[in-house]
């Protein structure tokens, strides 16, 4: 983009700090940094310490805009090679405020909670999506809070009192979201894998039975060992009944399939280009909601805010899910990056964008003193809050725990 407007670009630059291998193009320099957190492109005359006169007019905002343009389009890129392959992925903020999944001993459980239930509000909140739930839990561990729901037509009153996930100081409820009863594995040779079933099946029905909880499922397969049952699934939008034939002693039927409440997504690659984009405004949004309750104290910035150390391993994680759920991991990274180089903080796609408008309106260049200023500022803020979150990192590693808390 800065080539299409005359502009001269000094380096490009794959990692930052000290060049460990490049070579020269023209006035360009091609090079790999030593510290392999991203990129960038240095333009002429946009640092004041070169003495050049500044990138603007020369310059337009859309050069500025082109990085977080190209991290948005590859992340929607990517989340919908995702939903194409399909996936289980939750999207909050599309799911109704409803219970799905209710862990045993759980706070859920001492609550009184149960799956099918729709709660209305939560510490007075309302609570109209399943992010609004999650983020409410989230942000209030080990603290009583007054929960409203509905079951069968008739609202309820109860104290749900989430329990504490230490290292990322985050609270826990003991419940899951709305979702489809699905089979999320199976077991090699069982009756399931002879029967035909697969894995992302959803279960619609057993002996004409509907079943919408895994626990009607169980009780169902558990009353029937050695018995012949009809197993309705829905796989790639058709019906498929198959005959399994639970083994085990009686009254404790077993099929070798394990099963839970999941979002499986899966949609044809036109649709999934759509669903894509809304997925990725919903996180952009997401963000800002985030960013909001950390600034009024509702969540703590340690749960909320991730860095390179944790990301490392959120990727492992997801690497060892399988190659989509890396891909998603991907997509959410890019277009996080794309908004947080949006900020206007100086040195920052953002804050450059801001003094070219500036200077727009005041239809002359900043001081060169200004700038100065203003860069230092930047990059203070930047270090500063890459620090603060390799210590965030720290904090959740099990080293950190064994030297500051006297584990073993």
């Amino acid at each position: 983009m800065a080539r299409a407007f005359n502009i001269r670009v000094l380096a490009f630059s794959l990692g930052f700090g000290k060049r460990i291998w490049g070579f020269q193009r023209g006035e360009t320099e091609y090079r790999v940094g030593l510290i392999p957190l991203g990129g960038y492109v240095k333009l002429g005359g946009e640092f004041p310490e070169e003495g050049e006169t500044s990138v603007d007019p020369r310059d337009c905002i859309l050069v500025y805009l082109a990085g977080p343009a190209a991290n948005a389009i590859l992340a929607v890129l990517l989340i919908a090679i995702v939903l194409t392959l399909g996936i289980d992925m939750q999207n909050p903020s599309r799911l109704p405020a409803e219970v799905g999944q209710v862990f045993a001993n759980s706070p859920a459980t001492e609550a009184g909670l149960e799956s099918g239930d729709r709660i209305v509000s939560i510490a007075g909140e309302s609570m109209a999506t399943w992010e609004n739930v999650q983020l409410a839990v989230f942000g209030a561990a080990q603290e009583p809070l007054a929960l409203v729901y509905v079951r069968d037509g008739e609202q309820h009153t109860t104290t749900l009192t989430p329990e504490l996930i230490p290292r990322h100081e985050l609270g826990w409820g003991g419940f899951t979201g709305p979702g489809e009863l699905r089979v999320v594995g199976l077991m090699e040779d069982s009756p399931a894998q002879r029967g035909g079933l697969e894995a992302g099946d959803e279960l619609l029905s057993v002996d004409a039975l509907p079943v919408a909880r895994s626990k009607e499922f169980i009780d169902y397969i558990q009353k029937n060992a050695g018995q012949a049952v009809n197993i309705e699934v829905l796989r790639d939008g058709e019906r498929h009944t198959f005959s399994v034939t639970p083994g085990g002693e009686p009254g404790a039927g077993l099929i070798g399939v394990q099963i839970g409440l999941t979002n499986f997504q899966k949609f044809p690659p036109g649709q999934a280009l759509v669903e894509s984009v809304r997925f990725n405004v919903d996180v952009v949004r997401q963000t800002f909601t985030v960013l909001g309750r950390i600034f009024t104290r509702k969540l703590k910035a340690k749960s909320a805010l991730s860095g390179p150390l944790e990301i490392a391993r959120m990727s492992g994680d997801q690497a060892r899910r399988g190659f989509r759920y890396l891909l998603q991991l991907m997509g959410v990274l890019s277009i996080s990056i794309g908004l947080i180089n949006l900020f206007p903080i100086p040195i920052l796609d953002g804050g450059q964008i801001l003094v070219l408008l500036i200077e727009s309106v005041m239809r002359r260049d900043l001081p060169q003193s200004a700038k100065e200023r203003l860069s230092m500022v930047g990059f203070i803020l930047v270090v500063g809050l890459m620090v603060t979150v390799l210590f965030f990192d720290a904090q959740k590693t099990d080293l950190f725990h064994r030297l500051f808390s006297g584990g073993n």
